[in-house]
């Protein structure tokens, strides 16, 4: 008899047709047979060990965030539910072009350094793998959720290249395909960068465009976080278009926004630059999160030349008066580009998280309102806390648009991505609130997309960029990766005071056939394990 039968349910299966009521049965971590209604009238219905009645359940394929930061929770945190109460089965890490895989033990350390904010030090955890494959391999000992890798091509360059702000030779340019041939080779899904994070940002186009030729060998995609997205938003969109089209690479875009007020109303833009090139014939997908502020480091605000050299050299030019001018100088009246070429505005820039304890009245308020308290200007407090943090100082960023984030998600090539850093002491909400805030408030609120467009936004698209043949849609013979929902209900239960509240209207959740999220709560159940590329 077959392990279970899901019955009753209203099946989105994630194609983008009609929902249609059916008994769904699983059995093996895989979905064995579907049986809708107009099939049940005169016939046996299925049975099995365990019946789950989903009656006014929307039972739809586990969704695939396409842009996490999860890389140390997975194996920090067992429960993970941040991401698996919000129905999440599949994340996709190594983004921004900084994580812990290929690195020997010096860049190791200076990784993570530079990305503490993101994932904390981890000096709780063994980390014992220094290959791609090694990182995958520790995956699959057990996770939460199952997990796919992007190799992150700041941190090939800083093994290859260092941190330092110059042009590979021509021996370190081979050195760094081998490294990406060999991540994609141990399962890599594509290459990701960030190209305004140090030491990625310091590749020219024409060794990025190289090393997307390796991925595009193997099959894989590009994701990119771009060279703006402010001042050039449009010119650094098109350039990867133009760069990626040159690799014959195909191309997916990095939390999609338009933000800053010289980005106000210009989505439009944005998307017939995207629909000329898919015209053409390019291959695009891109992801976004349903919310106006950003979310990153306090550090990544400065300028390039600053974090040559890695982050004992940050920390060194902070210390130094003169130095620190200069970078004060960037930031607030040219516009750094880690700033995307806007000067900062310090009444936008809410501090989130803070990994010394001592620094923790920090937390909560803007620069500019700790600078007030402080009887100080806020390059000052910034700078503070930059240096008595140790760069691991999080921030929220209220530079976006609304009007820009719904034209965005509307669009064909559209998915859905968190961009969550569950560290720090107030996150920002999309951590644990991003796919229930598509269903509840942009589909049933505002009517922004229809419940089947936005389940295929948030399930088989994904799935056909990351090329899962047996993922991403409710079909017989694929993974029993499931998620049930209360479409009346579903809401993200996050909010900017309380980030870390969990969403409500979603009571199961299965990965590979069992339930790590049952009767809306979590279970001890680890099902996920590593999703390594498929063989071109």
């Amino acid at each position: 008899m077959e392990q279970l039968v899901i019955r009753d349910a209203d099946v989105v299966d994630g194609s983008g047709e009609p929902s249609y009521r059916a008994d769904v049965v699983i059995d093996g971590g895989r979905i064995v047979s579907i049986v809708k209604e107009a099939a049940q009238a005169g016939c046996q219905r299925p049975r099995a060990v365990r019946e789950l009645d989903a009656e006014g359940l929307v039972l739809s394929p586990g969704f695939i965030d396409m842009h996490a930061h999860s890389d140390l929770a997975l194996l920090r945190d067992p429960d993970h539910s941040a991401k698996a109460a919000q129905g999440i089965t599949l994340e996709v890490l190594g983004q921004d072009g900084l994580s812990y895989a290929p690195v020997d033990d010096r860049t190791l350390q200076e990784v993570r350094r530079a990305i503490t904010g993101w994932n904390g030090y981890g000096d709780d955890l063994d980390l014992d793998w220094r290959s791609v494959g090694e990182y995958l391999d520790r995956l699959d000992r057990g996770i939460a959720v199952n997990a796919a890798y992007l190799v992150p091509q700041g941190t090939v360059r800083a093994l290859a290249v260092g941190w330092e702000d110059r042009a590979a030779t021509p021996e370190e340019l081979d050195r760094m395909r081998r490294l990406v041939a060999e991540g994609m080779e141990q399962g890599a899904v594509g290459m990701s960068s960030g190209l305004t994070y140090t030491p990625g940002m310091y590749a020219p186009d024409a060794e990025l465009t190289e090393l997307c030729r390796v991925v595009a060998s193997y099959g894989g995609y590009y994701c990119p976080h771009h060279r703006s997205y402010g001042a050039g938003a449009l010119a650094a969109y098109a350039e990867m278009v133009e760069l990626t089209r040159a690799a014959d690479c195909p191309l997916h875009l990095a939390h999609a926004t338009m933000n800053f007020g010289v980005n106000k109303g210009r989505a439009p833009e944005l998307l017939a630059l995207l629909d000329a090139a898919l015209g053409a014939g390019a291959d695009i997908t891109l992801d976004t999160y349903p919310y106006t502020p950003g979310s990153t480091t306090l550090a990544a605000l400065l300028p390039s030349w600053a974090g040559a050299g890695g982050p004992a050299e940050i920390l060194a030019r902070l210390g130094d008066p003169a130095t620190a001018g200069r970078i004060r100088h960037g930031l607030e009246v040219t516009g750094a580009d880690g700033c995307h070429g806007v000067p900062v505005a310090w009444e936008t820039i809410e501090i989130s998280g803070v990994t010394d304890p001592a620094l923790s009245a920090f937390v909560g308020r803007t620069v500019r309102q700790a600078a007030q308290l402080r009887g100080e200007s806020p390059w000052d407090t910034a700078r503070h806390l930059l240096l008595a943090d140790r760069l691991g100082t999080t921030i929220l960023q209220h530079v976006g648009h609304e009007e820009n984030v719904r034209a965005i998600m509307r669009h064909r090539a559209h998915t859905g991505g968190s961009d969550g850093i569950l560290q720090g002491t107030k996150p920002h909400p999309r951590a644990y609130g991003t796919f229930p805030r598509y269903l509840g408030h942009y589909v049933r609120e505002l009517g922004v997309l229809g419940l089947e467009e936005c389940v295929a936004h948030l399930t088989s698209r994904p799935a056909a960029r990351l090329r899962l043949a047996d993922r991403g849609l409710v079909r017989e013979g694929y993974r029993a990766d499931l998620v049930l929902f209360d479409p009346a209900t579903v809401a993200a239960g996050a909010t900017f005071d309380e980030p870390r509240r969990p969403p409500v209207g979603i009571p199961y959740v299965l990965v590979d056939g069992r339930f790590v999220i049952e009767d809306g709560r979590r279970t001890d159940v680890l099902a996920g394990r590593s999703v390594r590329r498929t063989p071109k």
